[in-house]
């Protein structure tokens, strides 16, 4: 039996894979409402057999969107919407659907990738908020420090978008607490410089993010699960995160029923130096498992069959997620299952896609039934 079709129970969740979708940010809503662009993209993946599928990075304030095109879920439109894609995916696939909630802080209100990914200026930009009122870079807004108003504020931003996420048939959350983003900010002492219960040591740097989760795990029902992405490394040296410090972050989330810790890196800083290779992320995730019994998943630059069995099977992690190679091949699954010997979910309208060992689309057919 291969290791990465072995199923996962997470609450009553079960994953029939180990294979995840990571979320991918579409930059194609409007006004944070999920449109035909996004039941194009998630819906290909209903039919292509993987564990898991999240939703991309979806903001819970308009102030805490990354670009104007990104998702949102903080009123009811958007809410309708997302449950019917939800619906959708359920219906005509067997992965359970999870969502990312998120908040960019003062990597808010820049213009879209394909438009250069710049802060946005005059009438267009918005407010950035940041622990600290200190830009991401050179040319960045700079952002207003949350006060105690503006953390109970996010808090609750949070909270209700956790609760539209279950009302809108949702399965899993994972908490967006990487890649440079608000909750990440809080937690790296290069982009959090304050000297409340909330700055200085790694311990106050730490309690607001868990202070949202705690507020989070309050509402989400218990039967469903609640992670969090963190971060294995700032790619700053000592100056930065470490991976030291990602194990003391997912130790204290653990002990508050954290179900899974997505394990990725960089996004706080422009002078990192991130060293990439095939799987480059995976020894984070690895370290963070073996010192707190979490589940994790891995990230970075895992494309191959082969090297995803071997994550799994050598207990490196218990879930792999992948992004550019499910871009690029949406049925990775259907490939990954054919290398290592094992089944996948197939609709029963793709199965002539699936048959093997037959010469004629007359006899395809009648395999196919």
């Amino acid at each position: 039996m291969s290791a990465l079709f072995e199923p996962l129970q997470l609450r009553s969740v079960t994953l029939p894979n180990r294979i995840v979708l990571s979320p991918m940010c579409q930059y194609s809503a409007t006004d944070g409402v999920p449109n035909g662009w996004h039941r194009i993209h998630l819906g290909r993946y209903a039919a292509a057999g993987l564990g898991l599928i999240i939703a991309e990075a979806t903001h819970v304030s308009p102030q805490g969107r990354i670009t104007p095109g990104c998702l949102g879920l903080y009123n009811a439109v958007q809410e309708a919407e997302l449950a019917a894609i939800a619906a959708d995916l359920k219906r005509f696939g067997r992965a359970p659907f999870g969502i990312q909630l998120a908040h960019a802080g003062r990597k808010a209100s820049t213009d879209l990738p394909w438009r250069g990914g710049k802060p946005l200026t005059g009438a267009e930009a918005w407010l950035t908020e940041a622990p600290s009122a200190l830009p991401h870079g050179e040319g960045w807004h700079v952002p207003q420090a949350l006060d105690e108003e503006g953390l109970a504020r996010v808090k609750r931003d949070f909270v209700e978008a956790a609760q539209r996420a279950d009302r809108a048939g949702v399965d899993l959350i994972e908490l967006h607490g990487a890649h440079g983003y608000l909750l990440h900010q809080f937690t790296s002492p290069i982009s959090n410089r304050r000297n409340d219960l909330y700055g200085g040591s790694l311990d106050n740097r730490l309690r607001f993010p868990l202070e949202v989760f705690d507020a989070v795990r309050a509402v989400w029902p218990a039967h469903k699960p609640l992670g969090i992405r963190i971060t294995g490394s700032d790619w700053m040296g000592a100056e930065g995160m470490e991976v030291a410090d990602a194990i003391r972050f997912a130790s204290a989330l653990k002990e508050r029923g954290c179900d899974f810790v997505d394990v990725s890196s960089g996004g706080v800083s422009p002078q990192q130096k991130i060293v990439t290779g095939p799987g480059y992320q995976v020894s984070f995730a690895e370290a963070v498992k073996k010192a707190t019994g979490l589940v994790t998943m891995a990230v970075g630059l895992i494309t191959e069959p082969a090297q995803a069995e071997t994550i799994v099977q050598e207990g490196r992690a218990d879930l792999v997620a992948m992004a550019r190679a499910l871009l690029n091949d949406p049925f990775w699954p259907w490939r990954a299952a054919d290398a290592l010997g094992a089944d996948v979910h197939v609709p029963p309208q793709y199965l002539r896609g699936r048959v093997r060992g037959v010469d004629t689309p007359r006899e395809m057919l009648k395999a196919a039934r």
